[in-house]
C-alpha cells in the first residue's frame, strides 16, 4: 500500500482557493443561490477520517463520492467505513480514482480501482465509477509530463477498462483549464462520461471542451457544512436515483 497522500492533496486543495481568491473569484462555504433546489452531496477520502454519517444526512446530503484508490497501488484505508456507512443511513454513494497518469497505464489503475472499491451495480443507491483527473499534486508538471495525445489515450484506456468491469463509463472530474490545457480540448468524452466540474465560485463558469452539461459541481472544497468537498447535483432527487440506476 501507498502511503496516504491526502494532506498533501489537501494542501493543495486551499491553496487552490486561496489562488481563486487571488484571482477574483468566490471560494463559497454555501450553496450557491441559483442551485439551492439541487440535492446536495460531498466527497470525502482519508483525510476526513471516520465520518458521522447521521449527522451528514441531517444536515442535508444526498449524495456522496468516496475516494477508494489513487494510481496503481493505494487503497483509502477509511474506505469501507465510508462507502458503507453511507449507504447504511440511506445517502447514495459512489467511489472515485485519484488519477496518476505518469506512474501507470490507465488500464492498470483502473483494474486497480475497480477491484478496490470501484465498482457498481444498479441498485440506486450506487453512483457510477469516477476518476479524478486535474493538476498533478506532487510536483512537477501540471500534465504529469504526458503530451495532449497521450493523455487522451490514457483516459480512452481508464474509461474503457471501467466500462469492460462495471458496465458504466467513468464520471470525470476536472477543472476546465486542466482538461483544456492538458487534453489539447478534447471533444471525444463529452457525449458518454458524465461531467463533475471543479469550480470554487458562484457559477458553473465555462464547461470544459467537449461537454455542454454539467452533472455534478464540486463549488467548495471544504469549508462548508459537510465533511470533505461541496457538491450539487444537477437535478432532482429522483433523477439522482435514475442516475445511480443507469
Amino acid at each position: 500500500m501507498a502511503r496516504d497522500r491526502e494532506p498533501l492533496r489537501r494542501a493543495r486543495m486551499l491553496a487552490a482557493s486561496a489562488a481563486v481568491l487571488a484571482l477574483g473569484g468566490t471560494a463559497l462555504a454555501e450553496i450557491p443561490v441559483s442551485a439551492a433546489s439541487k440535492p446536495k452531496g460531498h466527497d470525502v477520502s482519508s483525510h476526513q477520517k471516520n465520518v458521522d454519517w447521521r449527522k451528514a444526512k441531517n444536515k442535508g446530503a444526498r449524495f456522496v463520492y468516496v475516494k477508494a484508490t489513487e494510481s496503481h497501488t493505494y487503497r483509502n484505508p477509511y474506505y469501507s467505513q465510508q462507502h458503507n456507512g453511507s449507504r447504511e443511513v440511506g445517502i447514495v454513494r459512489g467511489a472515485y480514482h485519484f488519477a496518476v497518469p505518469h506512474t501507470s497505464s490507465g488500464k492498470a489503475q483502473a483494474a486497480h480501482f475497480v477491484r478496490n472499491g470501484g465498482g457498481w451495480r444498479s441498485d440506486g443507491w450506487t453512483l457510477p465509477p469516477a476518476v479524478d483527473l486535474e493538476h498533478n499534486p506532487y510536483g512537477g508538471n501540471k500534465c504529469y509530463g504526458l503530451s495532449k495525445s497521450t493523455m487522451v489515450a490514457w483516459i480512452h484506456s481508464f474509461s474503457d477498462e471501467v466500462k469492460r468491469r462495471t458496465g458504466r463509463r467513468p464520471v470525470i472530474y476536472t477543472t476546465t483549464l486542466w482538461w483544456n490545457e492538458c487534453t489539447g480540448k478534447s471533444r471525444a468524452f463529452g457525449s458518454n462520461h458524465p461531467l463533475w466540474l471543479a469550480r470554487y465560485n458562484s457559477t458553473p463558469g465555462p464547461l470544459p471542451a467537449g461537454w455542454s452539461y454539467w452533472t455534478i459541481w464540486q463549488f467548495d472544497n471544504g469549508s462548508g457544512s459537510l465533511p470533505g468537498d461541496q457538491n450539487l447535483f444537477n437535478g432532482s432527487t429522483d433523477r439522482l436515483k435514475r442516475f445511480a440506476r443507469g
